[in-house]
């Protein structure tokens, strides 16, 4: 049963001029001033979750953006600041790359978080997207195979010093701690202070590629996973395949169990009107996303044509209503939103968990107004749903 219902805002500023006619995504660049607005959409965004009774709400971390597509860069400390301005509102980290990290300062720094909010803060890893971020921040992103094993050694650490009040690691890419003389005694051993209070952290991250190692990786560490919301496409391989993986590991779990679902939506009276309200949006999706690998199908010659104004028909490039059929964004009435949700209970008995957002590009207001009317209209069909 369907019982946590949040929303994701990955800090895109409003851009004014929106779709594939509009300016291309390399070719934006906004003052500081409008870029620092992210805050405000920020809260705005929060208070109304949690006035209007959802479970959480998950912000992405990123760096560098003045395209205005994601511009929150420390998102541990923008959730401490939204726990004082709401009452119930969960704050996800979705997500922290940790190649960006050293791993015990964001292992600190989530713990200040979880402590001063009262254990508010969801915490959330992923290996990153973004060349200019992860390399220029002095991870690694171009070598994948040196990324994952960075990402995996980096989780390892963290989740230790979370779960042991005393630890040492000895890896690849980390000694922890250093055998230096301290105060009279050989170092051996380090203790985070100060750790969560809140036990067992609760870990999630996205479900990309769903390779068999990422999977045991995650059934190794008991650490949950999201699908979708642009990090995926809408499938049962990554769901069936991260059952099995936990069943590897000893561990039997229903069908969705432990994952999110992340789903674009888009409420109006009508499909067609639904359609034509979201397209701008949905293009600004395909416009940044395209050339990092995020928009599923897509050529080359397509990727070329979504970085300029126009020719999108001629090149062929995949519509909102395409997309649509995915599963993984949904266009038209409440009702049918209702249904479809439905549908995903009944496919997957273990799903707890999903995530309802607008679009990249979405205007501050329509975000609000979106979140309201889910509110009112879909969320009464599920009354075992939690805020």
């Amino acid at each position: 049963m369907i019982r946590h219902f949040s929303t994701l805002y990955a800090g895109h500023v409003d851009l004014g001029d929106l779709g594939q006619h509009a300016t291309p995504a390399n070719e934006r660049r906004y003052p500081n001033e409008h870029l620092a607005t992210v805050f405000e959409k920020t809260e705005a965004i929060a208070r109304a979750a949690d006035d209007l009774g959802y479970y959480a709400l998950w912000l992405a971390e990123h760096h560098f953006q003045h395209e205005g597509y994601e511009c929150l860069p420390n998102i541990l400390m923008v959730s401490v600041q939204l726990a004082h301005v709401t009452k119930r509102l969960r704050l996800g980290c979705g997500f922290n790359i940790t190649p960006m990290w050293h791993p015990l300062r964001l292992a600190e720094d989530f713990a200040v978080a979880d402590i001063l909010t009262g254990g508010r803060v969801i915490f959330g890893v992923g290996r990153g997207y973004h060349t200019r971020e992860v390399e220029t921040l002095g991870g690694f992103l171009l070598d994948s195979e040196a990324n994952r094993s960075l990402f995996e050694e980096q989780v390892e650490i963290i989740l230790g010093a979370f779960r042991e009040e005393r630890f040492s690691h000895r890896g690849k890419h980390y000694v922890l701690p250093p055998a230096v003389p301290y105060r009279g005694y050989e170092l051996q051993e380090i203790t985070l202070v100060p750790r969560p209070l809140h036990q067992p952290v609760e870990c999630w991250q996205p479900i990309v590629s769903a390779s068999p190692r990422a999977l045991d990786f995650m059934a190794a560490h008991g650490i949950k996973g999201i699908i979708g919301g642009g990090a995926a496409t809408m499938a049962e391989g990554p769901i069936t395949g991260y059952r099995e993986a936990f069943a590897r590991a000893g561990r039997e779990l229903a069908l969705g169990e432990n994952l999110c679902l992340g789903l674009y939506f888009h409420l109006a009276d009508s499909r067609e009107r639904a359609l034509r309200e979201m397209t701008p949006w949905f293009e600004e999706h395909v416009k940044m996303f395209a050339p990092l690998g995020f928009v599923p199908g897509i050529t080359e010659g397509q990727i070329r044509a979504a970085a300029t104004r126009g020719g999108w028909a001629a090149a062929g490039v995949p519509s909102l209503e395409d997309f649509t059929r995915s599963g993984a964004w949904y266009c038209g009435a409440p009702e049918g939103f209702v249904a479809s949700l439905k549908d995903l209970e009944q496919r997957y008995p273990g799903l707890e968990y999903v995530n309802v957002s607008s679009s990249m590009g979405t205007p501050t207001a329509v975000c609000l107004e979106q979140l309201a009317r889910f509110a009112k209209e879909v969320l009464p069909h599920f009354p075992g749903h939690t805020g």
